[in-house]
């Protein structure tokens, strides 16, 4: 019997001891690693939207008057507390600092803009909160400012 030819069995095996490396070296990828682009892709859709309503503040009142209509806000302080948001914490998710409350105003302004003014773009939505949820239950990651004053915080109270 030629011992080079395996048998489908033998294979079998070696391509599922194949997948589970796979799986251990990918749960081993750092949680920092993966929050970096979670950060960086939520920062730059609401910094983008931000820099947009500044571009042409006419029209971005018009947008609210008529189209936006957030409930129990005027369209004007919509528009403003509007721009606030997306021209502020993109800068803090990029940083990572406060980057908990920062996700949670922007999962809070995400579902404002699902119920009240685009329910139908939901898929979009969807991704947003799901990125957001990740930050507001795990944090920045170790590549954060607020990973770089907790470490300090916690050394200052140690001595």
């Amino acid at each position: 019997m030629n011992s080079s030819v395996s048998s489908p069995a033998s294979a079998g095996g070696g391509i599922v001891r194949a997948i589970e490396r796979l799986v251990h070296w990918l749960e081993r990828v750092p949680y920092s690693l993966l929050a970096l682009p979670l950060r960086l892709a939520v920062a730059t859709v609401f910094w983008n939207s931000g820099t947009t309503k500044l571009a042409n503040w006419d029209a971005t009142l018009q947008l609210f008057e008529d189209e936006y209509k957030v409930p129990l806000l005027p369209p004007d302080i919509a528009a403003h507390l509007g721009a606030a948001i997306e021209l502020t914490t993109p800068v803090l998710l990029v940083l990572g600092f406060l980057t908990r409350p920062a996700a949670l105003v922007l999962l809070g302004m995400t579902t404002v803009i699902e119920v009240f003014v685009y329910p139908q773009a939901w898929p979009t939505h969807i991704q947003w909160a799901a990125m957001l949820l990740v930050l507001l239950c795990r944090g920045a990651g170790t590549v954060s400012v607020d990973y770089w004053l907790r470490r300090r915080w916690l050394s200052a109270d140690s001595r």
